[in-house]
């Protein structure tokens, strides 16, 4: 199990970044556990965040598609992309904050409408992410 959110703010011998990724694993770019990739990447120091920018060569403006993109590119047999950095949330939609009893841990729900924009505004790209990087169901050959 790889979190993209963990590679970041030290050296490139941190297994978290993709260039150490392995086949056999999963890589997610933040679980249920952390903050989204928006909400994450905002409160960085400067040191991770141009860590971040650098590696990805990006300027951090799309730092959430940048890090779905990265997961897609992982060698990586399965990529998990939370629900929330797919709607482009902020840390409003953070899932849980482990060892707190702060309310609001587990009560974040997404919308229908959510939905719909994700579908008719991301669909189209995460569609062409999957092709790119041989994510993409392959058709089953009837015979």
């Amino acid at each position: 199990m790889v979190i993209l959110q963990f590679a970041f703010g030290g050296d490139a011998e941190n297994l978290y970044l993709p260039h150490h990724h392995q086949a056999n694993s999963v890589v997610y770019p933040g679980t249920h556990d952390n903050d989204t990739s928006l909400g994450w990447y905002a409160t960085l120091d400067q040191k991770t965040a141009d860590h971040v920018r650098r590696y990805y060569r990006i300027d951090g403006r799309d730092v959430g598609w940048d890090f779905i993109r990265s997961a897609y590119a992982s060698p990586c047999n399965l990529a998990i992309v939370p629900l929330q950095d797919l709607m482009s949330l902020g840390s409003v939609a953070r899932f849980n904050t482990p060892g707190t009893s702060q309310g609001g841990n587990w009560t974040w729900r997404f919308r229908g409408d959510q939905l719909r924009t994700l579908r008719e505004q991301s669909a189209a790209y995460l569609r062409d992410l999957a092709e790119l990087y041989g994510r993409a169901a392959k058709p089953l050959k009837r015979s």
